[in-house]
């Protein structure tokens, strides 16, 4: 179980880090005192969780007399302890903070916090693991620098959902695709209270060269659009299937695309308008 503290000089990028650490399945703890270290490992182990992190910076530094000896109780019991901080330069820091117009956690004049910070937080750099720059950095490159260090993987999750048309689109879709010129088994007398899920009724809808073409340009689409959404660094990507009723065509295609898909995480949400009685 890797446990990481994350430290550094405000404005130096430590929210960035966090965010990236707890979007790749970290237990984040912000803002915790030294002498709490050892008893939050204690708890996360118990509870079985495999990725921890935790901040400490100048907000606890009412706390930060304990560091040497919480540091050196913590490192025997966790094998695999890092130790991240982050700073800057101080005339970067002011433009961050002019930007976010935060008040700095020491509360006086910036360009002398910053040097009282450095101060204050030089015990923590100096048993840092590694030390990050991030005066030139991009919030997207420090997050991209992180990921490869801990050898990080963002979690992706495709969402594919099903609905009719006739009880309106879902409002929050990302994609939205309309499969209404696909055969209809609604007008079958033995399919018409069977869903997409059932075999005949996929049978029915890919029975034509043209009908599995124009899936397979869907499923492409739609493989193209979550692989560029994931590389741009979003963690989800959802696509609506939308037919008439939402009971037979945009269930059989949703439920194909889940599978052909697969390999990018796909999470089926839910067939919305299957169970609705008179679909047309």
């Amino acid at each position: 179980m890797p446990f990481i503290i994350v430290s550094g000089l405000s404005g130096s990028g430590k929210s960035t880090v966090l965010r990236t650490l707890e979007d790749t399945g970290f237990f984040i703890t912000d803002n915790l005192p030294p002498e709490l270290w050892g008893a939050m490992n204690d708890l996360v182990e118990a509870r079985g969780l495999t990725r921890v992190a935790v901040s400490t910076d100048a907000r606890t530094r009412d706390f930060l007399a304990s560091l040497e000896s919480s540091h050196a109780r913590l490192a025997r019991r966790q094998q695999d302890l890092r130790i991240l901080f982050l700073e800057a330069n101080a005339e970067v820091l002011l433009k961050r903070y002019n930007l976010s117009r935060r008040e700095h956690p020491l509360g006086n004049n910036l360009m002398l916090d910053f040097v009282r910070e450095r101060e204050l937080l030089a015990p923590l750099r100096a048993i840092a693991d590694t030390v990050i720059d991030t005066t030139d950095l991009s919030a997207k490159e420090l997050s991209e620098r992180v990921m490869k260090m801990f050898r990080l993987e963002h979690e992706f999750t495709l969402r594919i959902l099903s609905f009719g048309f006739k009880h309106s689109p879902p409002r929050d879709a990302d994609l939205v695709i309309d499969v209404r010129s696909l055969p209809n088994p609604y007008y079958d007398p033995e399919l018409k209270a069977r869903t997409g899920l059932e075999p005949q009724v996929q049978q029915y809808i890919f029975r034509d060269d043209d009908s599995v073409k124009f899936y397979e340009e869907i499923r492409d689409f739609v493989r193209n659009s979550a692989q560029r959404t994931r590389a741009a660094g979003r963690h989800g990507y959802t696509v609506a299937i939308g037919c008439t009723g939402g009971q037979h065509r945009s269930v059989a295609v949703a439920d194909r695309l889940a599978q052909d898909l697969r390999d990018l995480n796909v999470d089926v949400m839910e067939h919305r308008d299957m169970k609705r009685v008179n679909d047309t």
